[in-house]
């Protein structure tokens, strides 16, 4: 999903994520279960990574080099482990609530992501 309107487009600052949540279903497409009692309080959510911001910002971008998953050390950002597409589990208190063209979505530090799923590619 493309976030851009004619001339603007949503950008998400330092590690913030995008999320929007999935509703109804105790069992997601993609596996994930949460079990009522865990639903009722509210506490986490389960949701799909729309858009994610740059990272934490880092001083020296050389102490990127040991981290397998960093591909641009030239980078002024420390990435985040989250991609957009991922499904999550997250903790729902430290999230704010959005509407962008009609459509809610929440917005957490990636900090209050607890579990990512992944779709591996297949070759």
């Amino acid at each position: 999903m493309v976030f851009k309107k004619i001339g603007k487009e949503l950008i998400l600052v330092g590690d913030k994520v995008l999320i929007e949540p999935s509703t109804g279903d105790d069992k997601t497409d993609s596996g994930l279960y949460l079990p009522q009692g865990v639903k009722e309080k509210e506490k986490v959510q389960v949701g799909k990574i729309m858009k994610i911001g740059p990272g934490y910002p880092v001083a020296d971008p050389s102490s990127l080099e040991q981290e397998p998953w960093v591909k641009d050390t030239k980078s002024k950002y420390f990435p985040l482990q989250a991609e957009e597409g991922d499904y999550c589990i997250f903790l729902r208190q430290q999230g704010v609530e959005v509407k962008y063209e009609k459509r809610d979505y929440i917005v957490v530090p990636h900090s209050s992501i607890l579990v990512l799923i992944r779709d591996f590619p297949t070759s």
